[in-house]
């Protein structure tokens, strides 16, 4: 098991790595991560969803992404609550206090999913969350030292040293844990480090001094790992390219599944802007994308009080172009009902109106994959819906999509400058974002997958250039 002195350490993209190390010499590995929070969520084949970081794995380990690799997945509504996906499947909606006091009943399906995991497999990657060292948690704890103590697993320990104080929160994490739970850890190694990782070699010495663990490398700065996909909106940042067709994108507070931008980050001919709280959506936009969210109502009242409804209606004036997918394209539309109070008090609010639709919040939830044809172009579209509501309306009768059995899917404006789909997913696939791009003059020869897999073989040399693999192969034997 992968723990780390924080968050954001970079524990997800080294579990990807030593997935892809593993793989590549042969063996059977499975990622496996007990509890993840995050809105960026992933489809499985058999229509459940887990966090984003975890599908990354599966793709290093080349295989199909499954529920049982996250069983637990909170997805924050609001600052004190979330909905709850148990093995890919809606629980409930819970606030803070409920979950902790519920979630030690839900250590028995983590344990299930994750000797699913071992059964298929010779070695299973456990990533941890947030820090072991957060020990106002640790009661009836899933997602660190509860779950290493119940499956029994050795625990590597992963720090950040680009943040600054490594020692500290390396040394702080053992003077914190219970004596049984330090020698549970059996080593750490230094992530990010940049320049030559020689110059840390007392650092190394003195951690293993005043903590016993094994210091197991240090793992210089890996510059690519930019151009993998975020598991969460902290790790959001604007494009790599710096083209003359520019896409602005505001984030909203409960932005969902926004890995959707990450091809177009890559794309050489565009410029893609994330425009933050409090900012003006710039003026020189060739397309406004509205992206999901996991809190649609509240996310349209937080899209107002920025005045982003006012730049959006000078931007559509101008004749920019403007898409929804999934969450923004109910906020296209003219209004969103809530009669059951799913996203908080039951009502009706009037939508930006770009769209002659109307969406009906329901508790029935939509999470398949999906492919089909994209209308304009007949380019075929690959993706995956995780909604709830259906959205119906003149406007769909010019769907954006024609799914599988000839489903027709969102809508477009009579002008065709304003779109909106429940599809996420859809800027993976190269045939489509060519057609996509193309119909704005813009040339795409960006092989997406192609590049994250180089990406991923290329994390796992680093990662296996200077960890000492073979003593963490040995601690995983004694299991």
């Amino acid at each position: 098991m992968i723990q780390g002195t924080g968050s954001n350490v970079g524990k997800s993209l080294v579990v990807a790595g030593l997935c892809r190390l593993f793989a590549n010499r042969g063996m059977r590995v499975r990622p496996f991560k007990p509890q993840n929070m995050s809105n960026n969520a992933a489809v499985t084949v058999d229509g459940g969803e887990i966090g984003r970081a975890q599908a990354l794995q599966a793709m290093g380990c080349r295989v199909p992404p499954s529920v049982h690799m996250n069983p637990v997945l909170l997805k924050p509504e609001t600052d004190t609550g979330a909905q709850v996906i148990v093995q890919g499947k809606r629980f409930g909606t819970m606030r803070a206090r409920e979950y902790g006091k519920q979630k030690a009943e839900l250590l028995p399906k983590v344990l299930e999913s994750f000797e699913i995991n071992a059964s298929e497999a010779d070695l299973v990657l456990v990533e941890g969350a947030g820090s072991p060292a957060e020990i106002n948690l640790r009661a009836g704890d899933i997602a660190n030292m509860g779950f290493a103590e119940a499956a029994d697993l050795p625990v590597i320990l992963c720090a950040d040293i680009d943040r600054g104080g490594v020692i500290a929160s390396v040394v702080g994490t053992h003077a914190v844990l219970e004596p049984d739970e330090q020698q549970r850890i059996k080593g750490f190694f230094v992530n990010r480090f940049r320049g030559d990782p020689s110059l840390f070699d007392d650092g190394m010495r003195e951690i293993a001094l005043r903590t016993g663990w094994r210091g197991l490398g240090v793992v210089p700065w890996f510059g690519n790992a930019a151009k993998l996909p975020a598991e969460d909106a902290l790790g959001l940042s604007d494009g790599f390219g710096r083209g003359g067709f520019k896409i602005v994108v505001p984030v909203i507070s409960r932005i969902a599944n926004f890995d959707d931008l990450d091809p177009l980050r890559l794309e050489p001919g565009v410029t893609l802007e994330l425009v933050q709280p409090g900012t003006p959506l710039p003026g020189d936009a060739d397309l406004v994308l509205l992206p999901g969210s996991k809190s649609t109502v509240g996310d349209l009242a937080f899209f107002r009080e920025q005045g982003w409804d006012i730049d959006l209606k000078a931007h559509h004036r101008r004749g920019g172009h403007i898409l929804g997918v999934c969450g923004g394209y109910q906020m296209l539309g003219r209004t969103i009902s809530d009669p059951d109070g799913i996203e908080g008090k039951p009502g009706s609010v009037e939508g930006l109106g770009y769209l002659d639709v109307e969406t009906l919040l329901t508790s029935e939830k939509s999470t398949v994959p999906a492919s089909g044809t994209h209308v304009a172009s007949g380019a075929d579209v690959a993706g995956y819906e995780i909604h709830i509501g259906r959205t119906n309306g003149p406007d769909c009768s010019r769907p954006m999509m024609q799914l599988a059995e000839s489903v027709p899917d969102g809508a477009t404006s009579k002008d065709g400058r304003v779109a909106g789909t429940y599809m996420h997913g859809l800027f993976t696939g190269d045939e489509f974002r060519k057609a996509f791009l193309g119909g704005f003059g813009v040339v795409s020869d960006l092989a997406y997958d192609r590049d994250i897999d180089l990406i991923l073989d290329d994390l796992a040399t680093h990662l296996g250039a200077v960890l000492d693999i073979e003593t963490l192969l040995h601690f995983a034997e004694q299991r």
